[in-house]
């Protein structure tokens, strides 16, 4: 009877744990292969997607001209990656991709990154060094966000979501990287789920 008793507990003791472990278990909301590509970050480097590989990476699209939404979500990114250094959370990447590359060269987009108050630069790649009508249609066919020229001013309309890409270089996850209200931005959602994604998979 004690011996029973016992095992119950045991068996009782090993549902909760599990319990507890499907509540906060990372569950993907997509699986959108991304395309192979190489391109410049601001520091002159080649950039892959095969040399992204091995960490998750959380993606937006910016230019440096924009005059509306790129820097607050510059700014959120940046809110986003303190949270992450707060929990210790170190193996992840930030990349931006230039809506604007004719403009964005490495220098311009160091520049532009220098405005913020950027907790670690190391882990942030904005990119450059492709065609206006690539990005546009990299980001409509490959992420699902619309990137379009604006023919008659200097700025690009383009969408205002986070992406989150696990350690395959597939896209998990999206998110509303501004709002009129900030406080709608999911800051410590994102960084609750990159670092419940590395916990798990890394």
């Amino acid at each position: 009877m004690r011996n029973k008793i016992i095992g119950l507990v045991l068996l009782f003791a090993l549902a909760v744990v599990l319990s507890a472990c499907g509540n906060t278990k990372f569950k993907a909301d997509y699986s959108l292969e991304l395309p192979d590509f190489e391109h410049v970050n601001q520091r002159g480097e080649k950039v892959s997607l095969e040399s992204l590989k091995g960490k998750p990476w959380i993606g937006m699209y910016i230019f440096t001209n924009c005059t509306s939404i790129c820097p607050p979500m510059s700014f959120n990114m940046t809110q986003v990656q303190e949270k992450l250094k707060k929990k210790g959370v170190e193996d992840y990447n930030i990349v931006a991709f230039s809506v604007d590359p004719d403009v964005d060269k490495p220098e311009v987009l160091a520049d532009y990154l220098k405005r913020y108050n950027v907790p670690d630069e190391s882990k942030w790649n904005l990119l450059t060094g492709y065609s206006q009508k690539y990005i546009e249609q990299f980001a409509v066919k490959s992420t699902k966000i619309i990137v379009k020229d604006d023919p008659n001013t200097d700025q690009v309309i383009h969408g205002n979501q986070f992406f989150l890409v696990d350690k395959d270089g597939k896209i998990v996850k999206m998110y509303s990287g501004y709002a009129k209200n900030a406080e709608d931005v999911p800051i410590d959602t994102i960084a609750s789920d990159i670092e419940t994604y590395i916990d798990e998979n890394l």
